[in-house]
């Protein structure tokens, strides 16, 4: 089943440079030293072939953006970002509903993700999308000061 925020007029569109440029305000802020570059998007956005990446638009602007790793049968979500004042109204669902419709369509059968051991939203978020703890990555996030709860889910 796919969500989608009631009373926004949410779009799912394909990242684009300008979305990059319009994210990048939030990066730093929203994931610390996990922080990737606008370049290091840029170079995710020319994998088309393993890599799918979307931006949630309300009102033609940026409302947040989401990237999937797909290799073999194996999925990897690599990012999901909502932006701050965009937070808790459905976005973050849809984008992880169209990562997992991206990563089925070219053939994944489970899909995996890493998420900071303090991030409860997110891990409930994830849980309410059928991910489980499947093990901890020690000292994986914030220069090795936090540890990434490892999920995993069938596709």
């Amino acid at each position: 089943m796919t969500s989608r925020p009631a009373g926004i007029d949410l779009h799912i569109v394909p990242m684009r440079g300008d979305h990059v440029t319009a994210l990048m305000q939030y990066e730093r802020e929203m994931f610390g030293t996990e922080a990737w570059s606008a370049s290091s998007y840029r170079t995710e956005l020319a994998d088309t072939r393993h890599r799918h990446y979307v931006a949630a638009e309300v009102g033609g602007e940026l409302a947040g953006w989401a990237g999937v790793m797909v290799i073999g049968e194996e999925a990897q979500i690599l990012t999901v970002g909502v932006v701050p004042s965009m937070r808790r109204s459905g976005i973050a669902l849809a984008l992880v509903d169209e990562l997992i419709a991206a990563a089925a369509q070219r053939s994944a059968t489970e899909a995996f993700l890493e998420v900071r051991v303090d991030n409860h939203a997110a891990r409930a978020l994830y849980e309410r999308k059928g991910f489980a703890q499947i093990g901890v990555r020690r000292g994986y996030y914030d220069g090795g000061r936090i540890d990434a709860v490892v999920m995993r889910r069938e596709l």
